[in-house]
């Protein structure tokens, strides 16, 4: 029995290449490898004799190798490894493809179990062809005989040898403590956790294995469900700056813009001055589509602080993001005299002053000399001080860490600032209030009016090269393209466009005389402010990037998304980074590529090709995909899940209502293992 903090080095049989592969997918420790969940099985219970198999069943049997040896095939230059299996109905042929290690660990007179598909060769007699194996050796079989756990594999990891791991760690599961309070336990009639621990990667049957993913479901969603539940009580008896709504000056500014607000627009801003009156802290997420005016909405709250005699903060997650928001708000701001500062790693500003010292900043900021700070995670420097923070809003939250946003939230020493959070990710209104739990939901569904529809295009294939002089003819008239594809490496299997290659492919084939930027998640965050910048500067004519593009960049020259694999992203994902474009005077345009021709992929792509609307697309794509293939953590800042899902609505629902029944009833700090399982996660921030 290891210690459940016992480095994967220290494990018998893990050596520095095994460790490296191990680490790849996260596994770092016994507790990693014990809650590193299989994400399919393979049926390998059902034991057949010989005489019984029939084409296309996948069984296992149970014999002794009666011949085995290796031949070279010289034709297909490969070694094949060919033995025969009998039992006491007959025999039957297996065959290996390039392993004639196997010669060396099985013999004739061995007892083995054989799992796999019955296949059939030229005779049309039965055989196995690259079957799974083991050795009858009184040992407990895990590959065979049994439900058998699939992994995800890095390197050259082997599903044997992380199984062998696996089963290793789980000799340890004592050791992993039950947290969840034994009333829920009983109530709710959920397997124990080191029961479904076991479960989960070495099954007894489906009945026990649907079991445990129904527990270690319920893990993740009462923790999210408590957590934000905890927030929302917490903030609830905190005092926060009742902040008056200045309505004459509010509507000044607002008849004084060259544009009219939407109705969502006045219905979210509303809904925010409303909060900022009360003496209790807002906490609202104002989730609006691209391109939907969060900005504008933005700018009256802060104006609206401002006017009670308090301070604004913003926290923004790249520093070319930061700047440009510095910029739209001093556009906004700066002639009903808000004082706007910047500060974030390399850019300390006062309003039209550039490069103004640090220390300076600081006294500026501290005196209460500037109404808006607008900066990057510099501003949560312990140096960092606020005269009288009423209001702190943090662009893309997902992007920051629990530990960076409970920060901001304490630069008011006296009262607790109200709460802002924004996101472009469009997640529908259900899942939204159920995975923002703590959260006040505001949406902005409502597109201002007069900005051009962009124009969605699939590409096939025979038409690349007219796409092609399309986007010459597009840069010779000064304008930009993006080209997004899904992979950084050519390294993956399913063979899906990387952007090291297409930036290789443009650069020397297509596009040789034109300046060519490289973006993608493995650069350091200089390297792709620098590429930004110099996209935002027109010096790159052609971005090839990831989905990394900011969410938010502001590239009004650029008319052309290109999107490589369309076929691997959300239709939600697509949606935003076709919002990349769109954002000036000119029409702009989508093209869509795809190696996948099937009939539900077109249908599929078509719907953006129909729609402009992010949540209609984003319900689409949850009805079309499945909720797990939809939203991951990086796009949408929903908690990165294991094992559940945003499809387990009833689960979802039942966990939110045991959540707030416990805190009804119970202080927590009685239940210290839950207590500690809480700050483990950090999957939103709570109160100390």
């Amino acid at each position: 029995m290891y210690p459940l903090n016992t480095p994967i080095e220290k494990l018998t049989r893990v050596g520095k290449a095994t460790a490296r592969y191990l680490k790849a997918l996260g596994i770092f420790t016994v507790f990693d490898l014990i809650y590193n969940f299989p994400f399919r099985y393979e049926d390998f219970s059902h034991l057949a004799k010989i005489k019984d198999l029939k084409l296309g069943q996948i069984v296992t049997v149970r014999g002794k190798i009666i011949l085995i040896k290796n031949r070279r095939s010289y034709r297909r230059r490969m070694y094949i490894t060919e033995a025969l299996i009998g039992d006491e109905t007959g025999d039957i042929k297996v065959v290996w493809f390039n392993q004639p290690f196997l010669t060396k660990n099985l013999k004739s007179g061995d007892g083995i179990f054989i799992s796999g598909r019955v296949d059939a060769d030229n005779l049309l007699s039965p055989q196995f062809v690259s079957p799974s194996y083991e050795k009858i050796n009184g040992a407990k079989s895990l590959n065979t005989a049994k439900i058998v756990p699939i992994y995800s594999l890095s390197g050259n990891l082997t599903l044997k040898q992380l199984r062998f791991l696996e089963n290793l760690a789980l000799g340890s599961i004592k050791l992993v403590k039950e947290w969840l309070p034994k009333n829920i336990l009983q109530k709710n009639k959920l397997l124990s956790l080191t029961s479904a621990l076991e479960e989960i990667h070495f099954p007894k049957n489906f009945k026990s294995l649907e079991k445990a993913r129904y527990r270690l479901k319920f893990d993740e969603l009462f923790l999210i469900a408590l957590q934000s539940q905890i927030i929302r009580r917490y903030l609830a008896k905190n005092q926060a700056p009742g902040i008056e709504f200045k309505e004459k000056d509010i509507k000044n500014f607002v008849s004084s813009l060259s544009f009219q607000l939407t109705n969502d627009q006045k219905k979210a801003a509303w809904q925010i001055l409303l909060d900022m009156q009360k003496e209790t802290p807002m906490n609202r997420l104002l989730e609006g589509d691209v391109g939907s005016g969060k900005t504008i909405v933005v700018a009256l709250a802060v104006l609206n602080t401002v006017l009670n005699g308090y301070q604004a903060v913003f926290m923004a997650p790249t520093e070319i993001l930061a700047k440009q928001h510095f910029q739209t708000f001093k556009k906004l701001l700066t002639p009903r005299n808000v004082k706007i500062a910047l500060l974030s790693g390399s850019e300390k500003s006062l309003g039209d002053s550039f490069d103004v010292p640090g220390n300076k900043l600081m006294k500026v900021i501290k005196n209460g000399r500037a109404d808006l700070v607008i900066g990057t995670h510099a501003l949560i420097q312990e140096k960092v001080e606020f005269n009288n923070l009423g209001l702190a809003i943090i662009d893309e939250q997902h992007r920051f860490g629990v530990e960076q946003r409970k920060k901001l939230k304490d630069k008011s020493e006296k009262l607790t600032p109200h709460f802002l959070s924004l996101t472009a990710t469009p997640i529908p209104r259900s899942l939204a209030l159920i995975f923002y739990g703590d959260l006040d939901l505001s949406i902005i569904r409502e597109m201002p009016a007069g900005r051009k529809k962009i124009i969605t295009k699939l590409v096939s294939e025979a038409n690349r090269s007219k796409a092609y002089h399309f986007i010459r003819a597009e840069i010779k008239s000064g304008r930009q393209v993006f080209v997004i594809c899904p992979l950084i490496d050519p390294s993956d299997k399913l063979g899906v466009k990387s952007v090291t290659d297409e930036f290789k492919k443009l650069s020397k084939q297509i596009f040789p005389d034109l300046k060519i930027g490289l973006l993608h998640g493995k650069l350091k965050a200089e390297e792709k402010d620098g590429v930004m910048r110099e996209f935002k500067e027109n010096k790159i004519q052609i971005l090839v990037s990831t989905s990394v593009i900011e969410v938010g960049i502001d590239i009004p020259n650029a008319t052309i998304m290109m999107i490589e694999g369309a076929d691997r992203f959300g239709l939600a994902q697509l949606h935003q980074s076709r919002g990349r474009v769109g954002r000036g005077e000119h029409q702009s345009y989508c093209f869509l590529f795809t190696d996948n021709d099937s009939e539900k992929t077109a249908e599929r792509l078509s719907a953006l090709l129909k729609s402009n609307d992010g949540f209609r697309l984003a319900e689409y794509d949850l009805k079309f995909r499945g909720p797990g293939e939809v939203y991951g953590l990086r796009q949408s800042g929903l908690p990165d899940f294991k094992i559940a899902s945003l499809g387990d609505i009833d689960l979802i629902n039942l966990t939110k209502y045991e959540a707030g029944n416990f805190l009804d009833r119970y202080d927590i700090n009685d239940f210290p293992e839950l207590k500690v399982k809480l700050d483990e996660i950090k999957i939103i921030d709570h109160p100390e």
